[in-house]
């Protein structure tokens, strides 16, 4: 009887997790209009210490986004500096309609996208309103902030796009660009600031600073 009913224990315990972990699904429509904001860094910034590692700013990066997928890594080489990426999207790809055409994964450090053809929108609208952002997170609170997002979750981001130097990943660079492809077109992101957004845009549920 102990056993059945700590099998009973486990198993509910598994059904809350998964379903408060749940993707969440909207209505069809944009759900955030507007583009990322970088300004660039003059090349005399200092550098930042990051534990072992060393960060060269890039550019100040804010965006709003949702959560197209999340990725929570632990035993790559580069886990100790990034331990999750978020796949995120804007624009279209924040549209509940777009999105249910389309299946979005993570792997070894890369977002991917699968469609029936036609796509639903536009392959080049897919690669600038969407990106891999490799979360630098600057202290634990926001490690744990972006470790818990579920996906179709709306969030502000905002921090660093950096170049990272240290032990086992050499040298990391950031992408400044919203529409490259391919290896080296993912963001590395210092993350500093980070809130969960209403639909209402603009109005935080959840504020983690540095």
């Amino acid at each position: 009887m102990k056993i059945i009913s700590a099998l009973l224990a486990i198993a509910l315990a598994f059904f809350v997790y998964f379903y408060l972990h749940r993707p969440i699904s909207y209505p069809a429509g944009v759900l955030v209009d507007s583009e990322p904001e970088q300004l660039a860094i003059s090349d005399g910034q200092a550098l930042i210490e990051h534990g072992e590692y060393h960060l060269k700013p890039l550019a100040r990066f804010s965006l709003d986004a949702r959560i197209l997928h999340r990725k929570v890594y632990g035993y790559d080489p580069e886990a100790k500096l990034v331990p999750v990426d978020l796949a995120v999207g804007w624009g279209p790809m924040s549209d509940q309609a777009v999105l249910d055409q389309i299946k979005i994964s993570q792997s070894m450090r890369f977002y991917w996208y699968e469609y029936q053809f036609p796509p639903p929108i536009p392959k080049d609208q897919i690669i600038s309103h969407s990106t891999n952002l490799h979360v630098i997170p600057a202290t634990s609170a926001v490690a744990s902030f972006c470790k818990s997002l579920r996906q179709g979750e709306l969030v502000h981001l905002q921090g660093e796009l950096v170049e990272a130097t240290g032990p086992e990943i050499g040298t990391w660079r950031s992408s400044l660009s919203r529409t490259d492809t391919g290896n080296g077109a993912c963001e590395l992101m210092l993350v500093e600031d980070c809130s969960k957004l209403g639909r209402a845009q603009g109005r935080p549920t959840t504020l983690v600073k540095r």
